[in-house]
């Protein structure tokens, strides 16, 4: 992920873009800056099953790093763009400061659930949920 996939950059762009049509497409932007994901991970175990949306997150860290790295997909380009700014939320930290993240607090800052359908929304908490569970799991 580069800088432009980092939670800053997010932040500003919804700031200087006020018309909700221009920030989905700035979503949908993002999804397809997220690099893609190796279809080795497309499977059951970093599927988020709560999405109506095929969506996959997957969590890791190198050995000589406490670092958490984050894979994502959907098939869907809105989704996808939401899985990457949930990754820019996560961007080069440690377990222990991911875990302290409030993603939904952030997703509320960009009033993101204010123009997501319920059931979008339900998804989105699924997201954050899955890939915290998986930083756990990784928690020396």
């Amino acid at each position: 992920m580069n800088e432009e996939l980092q939670y800053s950059y997010v932040t500003e762009a919804f700031q200087f873009l006020q018309d909700w049509e221009t920030r989905y497409q700035f979503i949908e932007d993002m999804g397809r800056k997220l690099p893609p994901m190796d279809e080795q991970y497309k499977i059951s175990e970093y599927q988020v099953h709560a999405c109506m949306s095929m969506v996959w997150i997957k969590a890791f860290k190198t050995e000589d790093s406490n670092i958490i790295y984050f894979q994502g997909d959907s098939d869907t380009s809105t989704i996808k763009g939401i899985v990457a700014i949930l990754m820019s939320m996560y961007y080069e930290k440690t377990a222990a400061e991911i875990l302290k993240i409030d993603a939904d607090e952030k997703f509320s800052e960009l009033q993101l659930f204010d123009h997501l359908s319920p059931t979008r929304h339900v998804g989105v908490y699924a997201m954050v949920e899955h890939a915290r569970n998986q930083v756990k799991g990784l928690q020396c």
